[in-house]
């Protein structure tokens, strides 16, 4: 059985939920970061050195960084649809998955962090503005990507929408002002159609 360490509400972690659901394969969850700790262990630095959430572990494989471990639950355990063998349409997918973590990520966090986890006199209002800001152009992008398309990669749904459908969430809870996006407001909808997306990802922000 796959053991992965992590917490559920992290949003790295939760992209690994999502696909587990996905691929309906079985696995032990190990609490483990912020209030669980662990992660500053000597045995957990000597499966993941850079002591975050999460980590993998099949057999003799042990993985960290969350994109990779989609990318190799989709291969190993989903099917043409989650990991496309058409390579075009793989790398298409590929390319959204590390535009999220270089260009998504540096946004979101800290809005997400300023909003949510920081408390409202420790706020700095103007990196917020500004993450708000570039948030609501990087929308817009994705929106004119999804236009005549259903999903990321194409009329399938696949390992390209899972980071991403993580951060739009949150960026879609968050209390702030966003523009109106039809194509993402439907991707969106038929995320949340995927019981693996509301069991996992469409939870309460903490």
């Amino acid at each position: 059985m796959l053991t992965l360490w992590g917490r559920t509400n992290s949003i790295n972690v939760q992209k690994v939920l999502w696909t587990l659901a996905e691929v309906a394969t079985p696995f032990e969850l190990v609490n483990a970061g912020r209030e669980f700790g662990l992660v500053d262990t000597p045995q957990y630095l000597a499966m993941n050195p850079n002591g975050k959430v999460p980590t993998l572990r099949d057999g003799e494989l042990v993985l960290w960084e969350s994109n990779a471990i989609v990318r190799y639950l989709c291969a190993r355990y989903g099917d043409a649809t989650l990991y496309p063998t058409d390579l075009a349409v793989r790398a298409d997918g590929e390319r959204w998955m590390d535009w999220c973590v270089s260009t998504v990520t540096p946004e979101m966090t800290p809005l997400f962090f300023g909003l949510i986890r920081t408390p409202p006199e420790q706020r700095n209002q103007t990196e917020i503005n500004a993450a708000a800001i570039a948030m609501n152009e990087l929308a817009g992008m994705v929106d004119a990507a999804l236009d005549g398309r259903d999903y990321l990669a194409g009329s399938a749904f696949s390992m390209a929408d899972i980071p991403l459908g993580c951060y739009i969430y949150r960026w879609s809870a968050l209390p702030i002002e966003r523009s109106r996006y039809p194509n993402l407001e439907a991707w969106q909808a038929r995320l949340a159609e995927r019981d693996a997306f509301r069991r996992h990802v469409m939870l309460p922000l903490r």
